[in-house]
């Protein structure tokens, strides 16, 4: 009786297992890529390359942790922008309720005025986003990125985008209420500005930090 095709008695690897061990190879289009490219990576992926994440693209199990990860942060992003949204909407439509606090001042409100248009597209990115990744599948991602370049780039994008959005409506937002406390007439509010300020650099500091380190190991690879 003939053997299957699929099984080699010599213990050699057969078509099937060679096309799937090619498949499970980073393409040299994604592996060479651009300065540009890995910058996204860093900003989409948390590191500068796409190794590990192709590697989830394999199985349907790795591929649905992915999916669900990015779905949450999705979820979180969209509660930020909204609450940006609407935060940033009262204080554009109203007058302040004191006087020491004056934030429909000139350089105040166009902050505000910023946050509210970037919350805005933020809830946009990320919703659209968010469908994106709902019916996404894991061939159909392989195929997307595998030619590189544009599609690629669109790729991440649609992860980093809705992030940047908010946090450039947040910081927005912070700015201007500092631009005001520090241009309050009361020494209270200069205090507590300057607390809150201290307070921001301190959270936001490390952070950086961590990030230039990663950003120059992407400059050296480069």
């Amino acid at each position: 009786m003939a053997l299957p095709e699929a099984f080699n008695i010599n213990g050699t690897r057969t078509a099937d297992e060679n096309t799937l061990a090619e498949d499970r190879i980073l393409p040299e289009v994604l592996r060479d890529t651009s300065f540009i490219t890995r910058v996204l990576c860093l900003f989409a992926l948390g590191r500068p390359d796409l190794e590990a994440h192709w590697e989830s693209l394999q199985t349907e199990e790795a591929f649905k942790n992915v999916r669900e990860r990015l779905c949450s942060i999705l979820t979180n992003t969209i509660t930020a922008a909204g609450l940006l949204l609407a935060t940033s909407g009262v204080f554009v439509t109203t007058i302040s309720p004191v006087p020491y606090l004056d934030y429909t001042s000139p350089a105040p409100y166009f902050l505000l005025f910023i946050s509210l248009m970037m919350a805005m597209i933020a809830m946009l990115t990320s919703g659209l986003s968010m469908m994106r990744w709902l019916y996404a599948d894991r061939q159909g991602t392989q195929e997307q990125i595998k030619p590189g370049g544009y599609f690629l780039s669109s790729y991440l994008l649609s992860m980093v985008m809705p992030i940047f959005y908010a946090g450039l409506s947040l910081n927005c937002f912070i700015f201007a209420m500092l631009v005001a406390g520090f241009n309050s007439q009361s020494t209270v509010c200069h205090i507590l500005t300057a607390v809150w300020l201290v307070a921001y650099v301190i959270s936001v500091g490390p952070m950086s930090i961590e990030f230039m380190w990663r950003f120059t190991k992407c400059l050296k690879l480069c």
